[in-house]
Formats: structure tokens, C-alpha cells, sequence
């Protein structure tokens, strides 16, 4: 039963345990990729990022630096469209697969586990997901991954990770994009790395562009060396 006080707040509503059993639930699912990608020897990794950050070209670029060295397929997670899946095809991934939410902000861990049956995993050392673009939704719903990604772009503002401080305390490797932009947009990066160090001590932060190519190659090594 529920009820309405004076100020139009409802009581009675069991709202968090439903909360609480579906993330249950998807932590399982999570589980059960987390140990499929380590059959297989595949390390992945979970990027988040807000809309227009970058991480499909991010992922283009990584595609470009490992060429010959390793073999990268993605999950590709989009409201509608299957344009980024067209793109990394079209950069030499090994293999992709698009995932369309439909709406949903944020990519689950069943999803991945169906997009898997259309993926060749044995084809790939790495596998980029690239979740839907938000950073607060994708930060609390596991999908499986070894490692989670967070890029941010210069572009935002140095103030991201104050506003949005959950995704970077949480991420095991914090990306800035669009490096050659920070002087046109006025972003601090010492204010950034000092905000970013606040809440995440040890991840490592890489700051590249992807449209010089800058810092990418450092980024690729360091995420080949994940791979234990």
C-alpha cells in the first residue's frame, strides 16, 4: 500500500530491492562473460565515455597502433544505428558486433552474453566494448570486463570529474581525448589530474588525440600489457 504527504512524496514504494536484484542478477551474468573472455584469453575492456568524447575513434586508433600485434574486436553499444560498427569493421577490427538499446542508457551484462554468440572470440586478444554514451548509468551495471575505461575529452571542461565522481573513482584507467584541443577550450589539466587523483589514487591517466595520433601508442602498449 502507499501513501502521498503533504509534500507529494510517496511512501510505502519497495523501490530499492528491485534496484538491488537486478544488479544481483546482472553481477551473475557479468560473472559468467568475465569467465567466457578468460577461456578464451581475451582481455576486455569497458569504455565509458559521455556522447562526442571519442571512444570510436579511440577504438580506431587502438585498431591502427596494434595492427600485426593484436587482433581487437568490438561490441558496439548505440541507442539505434550501427554506424560505428560500420567504422571499426572498416579499420580492421577482427570482428564487431552492434548492440541497439532501443533507449536504454546503458549497455548489461546479458546483452554482452548474447552479443557473444555472434562474436568469434577465438579471432581477437582484445575486446573493446563501447558502452552507450553517459557517464552515470554504464558506471553501475557490470558487464564482465577486466579492465574499465573512462575518457573524458578536453573539450568537456577539467571539471568532469567533480561533477561526475563515481565512473573515475571506479575506472581502472582514466583516458583524456582531444589533447590538441585543451589550450582553444581552456582546460586545465593540472586541475583535471588533481580532481582525477582525489578520487583514484593508482589508475594510470593517458591524454591523446585522435586526430594527430598523439599518445595513442603509449595507451595501445599499456593495454597490450594487461593482458598478464
Amino acid at each position: 500500500m502507499t501513501s502521498t504527504d503533504s509534500l507529494g512524496v510517496m511512501h510505502g514504494i519497495r523501490n530499492v530491492k528491485v534496484v538491488k536484484s537486478l544488479l544481483a542478477n546482472n553481477d551473475l551474468v557479468a560473472e559468467a562473460n568475465r569467465q567466457t573472455f578468460a577461456a578464451h584469453g581475451v582481455l576486455a575492456i569497458n569504455i565509458i565515455a559521455s556522447p562526442g568524447a571519442g571512444k570510436t575513434s579511440a577504438i580506431i586508433r587502438l585498431i591502427q597502433a596494434l595492427e600485426g600485434r593484436a587482433r581487437i574486436a568490438v561490441i558496439e553499444g548505440d541507442i539505434a544505428g550501427s554506424i560505428d560498427t560500420e567504422k571499426v569493421l572498416a579499420a580492421g577490427a577482427a570482428d564487431a558486433v552492434q548492440i541497439n538499446t532501443g533507449g536504454g542508457c546503458h549497455l548489461e551484462a546479458s546483452m554482452i552474453q548474447q552479443a557473444l554468440d555472434d562474436l568469434d572470440l577465438g579471432q581477437a586478444e582484445l575486446l573493446i566494448i563501447e558502452n552507450v554514451g553517459n557517464l552515470i548509468c554504464p558506471n553501475y551495471w557490470k558487464l564482465g570486463e577486466q579492465l574499465r575505461l573512462c575518457l573524458a575529452s578536453t573539450a568537456e571542461g577539467h571539471d568532469k570529474p567533480l561533477k561526475y565522481p563515481d565512473v573515475f573513482a571506479a575506472s581502472d584507467v582514466i583516458v583524456i581525448n582531444k589533447s590538441d584541443l585543451a589550450e582553444l577550450v581552456d582546460f586545465d589539466r593540472k586541475i583535471f589530474i588533481e580532481l582525477v587523483r582525489a578520487l583514484n589514487e593508482h589508475a594510470p591517466i593517458f591524454e591523446i588525440s585522435c586526430r594527430s595520433g598523439a599518445g595513442v601508442a603509449e595507451l595501445a602498449e599499456w593495454l597490450l600489457a594487461q593482458r598478464g
